[in-house]
């Protein structure tokens, strides 16, 4: 099939190409009626305005995109959603890449959406390269940060403090009695998130007189088998250990999963915490004590955020802080009073 032009609407419609091309991008300046019929005309010929021309004439892409660590995690597909729904209200169309925790990889696709011509940019954390982020600023394209609030450069924020987020379950965890603990984190390197929930841990854990060796801190990827690997070398360097503190749901339900595959009863002998309160957590035997995270308001916040920058609204808020909550189910109990070991 030949590909149909603007040239072909206008001359079925029997108006110029200038009448079509006002009536698509600036429909104010063209009557209803004559709207109407050129609407009809290019419904009938199956038309579609080529985006690139459309840009160069309006000097604007009407595109935004997203970084995001991977594809590859549900509640990074939950936000996406979310962020591409606010985006579509207002006219705009989503571009995704991902990084794969890389911020080499990240510098790299922040360059090819800036060379797409996109807008404005959302990104995941903070731990970009920080020369990717100047380029942002020096050709003064709109970005804000997703998932945390400490954000370099005084930039916007649109997310919570990890440290203090998952402070909820460890003090859950003390108040049911547990003194021996074990971490099972992602890869913390170029990872600010994770990072900042293991130190929430030893924080809090150093109010309470209590410190970890490092043997007992294993970080992995954040998938089944690795989590599974994780909970063996924790339970290996310390068998006394009953609660897991998780830094995300994958690596709790991985440590759930390798815990029943061991015999270990949870929550009697051993209690186990989450981070993120991915569906499944709540419909597996036993439910996962997790950290819930407003992710549908926290992506929707950083959209209408970045749509209001585009259009120049000033005194925006720098930080918008998302809620969070403990969700106590059927992982975590009190701690027992003997052990088997």
């Amino acid at each position: 099939m030949s590909t149909v032009t603007i040239h072909d609407v206008a001359s079925a419609a029997k108006v110029s190409t200038a009448t079509v091309s006002r009536a698509l991008n600036r429909p104010e300046t063209v009557s209803i009626a004559l709207r109407e019929k050129i609407n009809s005309v290019i419904k009938r010929l199956g038309y579609i305005p080529n985006a690139g021309a459309r840009s160069l004439m309006l000097k604007r892409s009407g595109t935004i995109g997203a970084i995001v660590p991977t594809l590859d995690n549900a509640i990074f597909a939950q936000g996406l959603a979310e962020f591409q729904k606010q985006l579509n209200q207002a006219g705009y169309q989503l571009l995704v890449s991902s990084t794969n925790y890389d911020p080499v990889i990240e510098s790299t696709q922040i360059n090819n959406l800036l060379a797409r011509g996109v807008e404005g940019v959302v990104l995941f954390g903070t731990s970009q390269e920080r020369d990717a982020l100047k380029l942002l600023k020096t050709r003064n394209i709109p970005y804000i940060h997703v998932g945390s609030l400490s954000t370099p450069f005084n930039g916007f924020a649109s997310g919570f403090d990890n440290k203090e987020a998952i402070k909820l379950g460890v003090k859950h965890l003390l108040e049911m009695g547990h003194k021996h603990f074990g971490i099972l984190t992602g890869i913390t390197a170029d990872n600010d998130r994770a990072k900042d929930r293991v130190l929430g841990v030893l924080e809090l854990l150093a109010q309470k007189k209590i410190s970890l060796k490092p043997e007992l801190i294993v970080e992995c990827h954040y998938e089944l088998q690795e989590a599974r690997l994780g909970l063996k070398k924790l339970l290996l360097s310390d068998p006394k250990i009953t609660a897991i503190i998780c830094g995300q749901d994958v690596l709790a339900l991985g440590a759930l999963l390798e815990a029943q595959n061991q015999n270990i009863k949870v929550p009697k002998d051993l209690s186990i915490i989450g981070f993120d309160d991915l569906e499944i957590s709540r419909h597996i035997l036993p439910s996962l004590t997790t950290i819930n995270i407003d992710a549908i308001s926290m992506w929707a916040q950083a959209a209408n955020h970045l749509i209001s920058q585009i259009n120049g609204v000033k005194n925006l808020p720098k930080k918008i802080k998302t809620g969070v909550h403990l969700v106590i189910r059927g992982s975590t109990a009190t701690a027992p009073k003997y052990k088997k070991i």
